[in-house]
């Protein structure tokens, strides 16, 4: 009776009330409109209409409504007003509203509504319907909307129904454990007894959601993946059902029984096997079957193929089979679709450094995919190839690179020579083909060459002997002949070319003609200067280059007429508009006109340094070349962009040094315990230079000597904060470093108090001391212009006193330069889930050096890499710029540390370490102690 009551009073309802706009109405109307307003003006009147039935507690028309409602949402209008009717309709007893009712819910509620908390009681209601659909409403709504508070409700209720003798319900309840476990890990307890038997069941729906369920409980728990680790055996017997199982038209594929499960269950054994040798062996050979028996003419057996592949290489599988799933990899690089051979060029990049030499087989189709029109194939394919050199191929993998470099795009020739650059530094036994190698890559990636290709060709150039100085000074002025019409395009190739001449001119000019390179005239080399000071096609960054360079090459030639010329060209520069080139001309003429006795000793060649590169992972983010090793003194010689400046043959940091008063570590620096010998001076016989000075009412005096020591710095009063200067190498004369001369260079000047009547300050200093011999060798350590205007702090002279003020910090550094018995001491931070994180501790220059290194030996690529370190109070940190970012399989970032003690305590560390793996955050905290102690006086 109430029934037929509810029925009639319905229908007198649809009589009295307009029968509402149909959806399907509706999105005619929405598609017929032409422009956006006309569709605002249908939705807008369309919510005007159903809100005013909403007022009128209309439930007739309300499941219409809210289907309409739902579409308008969908098409990105707002439709919040519509969320209460949504909880009446999943009220409703009938099964059509209640579906409308919780699709509304799904979409237009979330834990931030107030709403939302009012739907937990009707779900728990639903859950526990006699009707399967209703339970299934319930349940995928709950997986969609749970709050942690909502599922730790209901989750003992979803336990029950995964019990239920349904197989839908079970199927469905396994689907919600699933996203519940995912919102509130520490729930999973609650499941773990009904999960197991799942994997009993022979629906493939439940299987599916059983193995889903497990796979996720691993990657929570390290004790549920222990635990599951006995269902290995189940796995592999329902795997082998599947690959042995006859046709199934209800599983059926394209010829393969049920893909979308044998795909979880793979991922699943490659979870349970990674790390247990146990569980590895059992699964081997069924691994092998699905390997060689599965059909590769479509894409859904390539899938399987792919998922087995990773399997493989993730567990502790026998060389044969790690040997068969590259071979699978191999033949997904002949493959015509292009995503399948971008697939298989990641999945090598992800396993190569777990069987280099299988890989090592498909070479040659690797190398093929250079070639490849696609661009992300190209990328991988040259990761990947340089991913596979070694001290064998390195010859034949470095033609084929060169020649994709110079048919590369833009994008790719700044990361392909930067790691050109690296693997020929570290696989090649011959000088002279590096040599060529480098001249090369200088010659096709041209201006896309970043600075540390720049910088390692001129380091290898330095420290090579001088036969080989003069053959690639000659390749080098051969290659300028070669491109007199494209300058523009090939700074970093002049660049190299100008310094190698400038440096090793007399070499080149008194070699043997090497192929059909014929041995340049004096003339034709400074014709060649003047070309390119005077065209417009070369930088200004160029130009300083060849301005210092013309200036040494004056001391390389003979001929007085040449000579003659480079000084006229030199002079021209005295009235440049740019202020570095205008500088140098005038201090280089004043030094040609007046002081040409000096010029030899002032402008002799470089000494060879020492470099070490910690990073050569060339990932692409700008950290190409190597950190400072300031145990060998060895320097980056062109400014890598980072916190450090090199200057005239030391690298010096960015941290403030303390400065005091220490005029004999001045002198020792300058020239041993003798500081007249040790500067080139020679002292009137019948003075010596004192070791002190006295004072009268404040004033400083002292000897004529100590008066020409102070001359030759000239007079320098820099405020305390400027990084430390670079001191020249001793043993004779000043080696100029013209990879000083770029512009970021030119931007740290530093501004110097100018003392006497000259403009030049430390150059007029200098060339005015009291030197008695024209052949004497005089280190430069003023700021004048000669090695370049950007020199740092020199030791300061107190103009008021007469007192020579030396920084602490760039004495300390010197002595730890020359002091081999530097300690250092290596702590592993974190060896976790394939990440090695290890510092290299080490006392150098009155601090503690660290150089963190991660290494990521997992076959994932880990992205968003962040390091963090924090230290007491008693310590100050000071961190630079990482080498990356992203790690992928086998590769490595770098970043260096450096910790000052401002107190006698103990060094502790704690660090924090973040990342991204396959799309879920990570996060290690750590603390580390056993820091080496540091050997120096804390500063105060």
């Amino acid at each position: 009776m109430a029934t037929i009551r509810q029925a009639i009073n319905e229908t007198i309802e649809r009589v009295r009330i307009p029968t509402p706009t149909r959806l399907r109405d509706l999105i005619r109307q929405i598609r017929a409109a032409r422009t956006a307003a006309e569709e605002r003006a249908v939705v807008n009147r369309e919510c005007a209409y159903i809100r005013s039935i909403f007022r009128e507690e209309d439930s007739v028309w309300r499941c219409r409504n809210i289907a309409k409602l739902l579409y308008i949402h969908m098409l990105g209008y707002p439709a919040h007003f519509g969320q209460l009717e949504c909880l009446k309709l999943t009220a409703s007893p009938r099964f059509t509203d209640k579906r409308i009712g919780y699709l509304g819910a799904m979409l237009l509620l979330d834990e931030r509504q107030d709403v939302h908390l009012l739907i937990t009681n009707c779900l728990k209601n639903d859950l526990n319907s006699p009707t399967q659909f209703v339970v299934g409403l319930a349940l995928c709504t709950l997986g969609a909307i749970a709050s942690p508070e909502m599922a730790r409700d209901l989750a003992g209720e979803v336990e029950k129904l995964m019990r239920s003798p349904n197989a839908y319900i079970r199927k469905k309840a396994a689907l919600c454990a699933f996203r519940i476990i995912k919102r509130v890990p520490e729930l999973m307890e609650i499941f773990l007894p009904a999960t197991r038997s799942l994997l009993n069941e022979k629906n493939h729906g439940i299987l599916i959601a059983g193995v889903t369920l497990i796979t996720e409980m691993c990657e929570k728990s390290q004790d549920t993946l222990n635990h599951f680790k006995k269902i290995v055996p189940n796995l592999v017997r329902i795997l082998k059902n599947l690959i042995l199982a006859g046709y199934s038209p209800e599983h059926d594929v394209s010829g393969v029984s049920d893909p979308f499960l044998q795909v979880k269950i793979l991922r699943l054994l490659r979870i349970l096997g990674h790390n247990d040798p146990d569980a590895s062996e059992a699964m081997n050979d069924i691994l092998a079957q699905v390997a060689t028996n599965t059909e590769t003419s479509k894409n859904v057996g390539n899938t399987i193929l792919y998922e087995t592949v990773l399997s493989i290489m993730d567990i502790k599988s026998e060389g044969g089979l790690r040997v068969l799933a590259v071979n699978i990899l191999g033949r997904f690089l002949l493959n015509s679709d292009k995503n399948i051979r971008y697939v298989a060029l990641n999945t090598l990049l992800r396993t190569v450094h777990a069987d280099i030499s299988a890989v090592q087989r498909h070479r040659s189709t690797i190398l093929e995919c250079l070639k490849d029109p696609d661009v992300s194939i190209r990328r991988r394919a040259m990761e990947l190839s340089f991913a596979l050199i070694n001290s064998q191929n390195i010859r034949a993998m470095s033609k084929e690179l060169l020649i994709f470099l110079e048919k590369a795009d833009a994008e790719f020739k700044a990361q392909c020579s930067s790691r050109m650059v690296h693997v020929a530094e570290r696989y090649s036994s011959s000088i002279r083909w590096r040599l060529d190698t480098l001249l090369s890559v200088l010659v096709a990636a041209g201006n896309y060459v970043r600075d540390d290709v720049v910088s390692s060709t001129i380091q290898l150039i330095l420290n090579s002997p001088p036969e080989e100085q003069a053959y690639i000074g000659l390749r080098l002025w051969d290659s300028l002949h070669n491109i007199t019409n494209s300058y523009e395009d090939k700074q970093p190739l002049l660049q190299v070319a100008i310094w190698t001449i400038g440096e090793y001119g007399d070499l080149m000019l008194s070699s043997e003609r090497i192929e059909d390179v014929e041995i340049p005239a004096e003339s034709e080399l400074v014709d060649l200067y003047q070309k390119l000071l005077w065209t417009t096609s070369v930088s200004t960054s160029s130009k300083q280059y060849a301005l210092v360079s013309l200036a040494k090459l004056s001391t390389r030639i003979h001929s007085a007429e040449e000579e003659l010329r480079a000084k006229q060209i030199v002079e021209a520069f005295g009235t440049h508009l740019h202020i570095d080139l205008q500088q140098r001309g005038v201090e280089f003429s004043q030094l040609f006109r007046d002081y040409s006795h000096l010029r030899p000793a002032l402008l002799e060649k470089m000494p060879k340094l020492q470099k070490s590169l910690t990073n050569g992972n060339g990932d692409g983010n700008g950290t190409g070349g190597g950190l400072f090793d300031e145990n060998s003194g060895g320097i980056d010689l062109i400014e890598s962009g980072g916190d450090e400046m090199e200057i005239g043959g030391l690298l010096t940091g960015s941290s403030e040094g303390k400065v005091g008063s220490n005029t004999n570590a001045l002198l020792d620096l300058l020239g041993g315990d003798d500081p007249a010998d040790g500067l080139g001076l020679v002292p009137p016989t019948n003075s010596i230079i004192p070791t002190g000075t006295t004072t009268t009412n404040g004033k400083a005096s002292s000897n004529s000597n100590t008066q020409d020591l102070l001359d030759l710095l000239g007079g320098l009063d820099m405020p305390v904060s400027t990084p430390p200067a670079a001191i020249p190498p001793l043993g004779g004369g000043v080696g100029l470093d013209l990879n000083c001369l770029n512009d970021n260079s030119i931007k740290a000047t530093t501004t110097t108090a100018v003392t006497g009547s000259s403009s030049f300050g430390g150059l007029e200093n200098l060339l005015n001391s009291n030197l008695t011999s024209p052949t004497t060798t005089i280190p430069l350590v003023g700021s004048g212009g000669i090695a370049s205007p950007t020199l740092g702090t020199a030791p300061i002279i107190n103009n008021s006193t007469g007192s020579i003020v030396a920084n602490n910090s760039l004495f300390s550094d010197f002595s730890s330069i020359n002091n081999n018995e530097e300690h250092s001491k290596t702590l592993t931070a974190l060896d976790k889930n394939g990440l090695l994180v290890q510092l290299l501790a080490k006392n150098s220059g009155g601090c503690l050096q660290i150089v963190m290194t991660a290494v990521n030996n997992s076959l994932s690529t880990l992205e968003q890499y962040l390091f963090q370190a924090a230290v007491p109070r008693s310590f100050s940190l000071q961190m630079l710029s990482p080498s990356g970012s992203a790690l992928p399989p086998g590769g490595t970032i770098t970043q260096e540390m450096r910790i000052t003690s401002t107190a006698k305590a103990t060094l502790r560390m704690r660090l924090r370490i973040s990342y991204q793996c396959d799309g879920n955050p990570v996060l290690e905290q750590t603390e580390l102690s056993g820091f080496p102690e540091d050997p120096t006086t804390p500063l105060e």
